[in-house]
């Protein structure tokens, strides 16, 4: 979730939009660059995966913000693992976390050591929005394994990048709001 650098107070914005937190707000740190996902865009989001979001295992992959996760959390996810390098980002999300009285995973690190390190049960659902100049396919082959015939990755790029076309997706849903193409998808050798 990089592309832009906030100020302070910029975070005051972000809000998460349903379920049991529905309207709270959170600031992010100031002088972190971040993208948070777009209130219309998690709508649609969350309108796909639908009943899905209860009880399941999450992993929000470049974790930004932590806005897909936090809304996951408050719409019944059972748990949520946030991943992300910058240290004052993760260490804001975990704050949030605290002040919402909700134990989830919070990791600092860059995504692909962690997928190198995970160990842990497979996730139902991962929010997988990287910074846009990042190639995707790699990141795709080292979260396979972390995943299930019946996982769903969420895909957020930059429009005029388009979503990837690869042999590893199976591409379920897709859409575009403004600058934002986004799309649902499970591992093709499992779909």
């Amino acid at each position: 979730m990089r592309a832009r650098t906030s100020k302070p107070g910029e975070g005051a914005g972000l809000r998460i939009i349903a379920g049991t937190w529905r309207g709270r707000r959170f600031k992010l740190p100031a002088g972190t660059q971040v993208r948070p996902t777009p209130d219309r865009v998690r709508e649609t989001l969350f309108n796909w995966i639908g009943p899905r979001i209860v009880a399941a295992r999450c992993l929000d992959l470049y974790a930004g913000s932590g806005i897909l996760g936090l809304e996951a959390l408050s719409r019944g996810a059972a748990d949520v693992q946030f991943v992300d390098a910058d240290r004052r980002l993760t260490a804001a999300l975990a704050a949030q976390l605290r002040r919402l009285d909700c134990a989830a995973g919070v990791a600092t690190m860059r995504a692909e050591q962690f997928l190198q390190r995970w160990a842990g049960d497979t996730f139902d659902i991962v929010f997988l929005d990287p910074p846009y100049d990042l190639p995707l396919e790699p990141v795709l082959e080292s979260l396979w394994p972390s995943t299930h015939e019946h996982s769903l990755v969420y895909i957020e790029r930059q429009a005029d990048q388009g979503l990837p076309s690869c042999d590893a997706l199976q591409w379920r849903k897709q859409s575009r709001a403004g600058a934002v193409s986004f799309g649902l998808a499970s591992p093709a050798s499992r779909a």
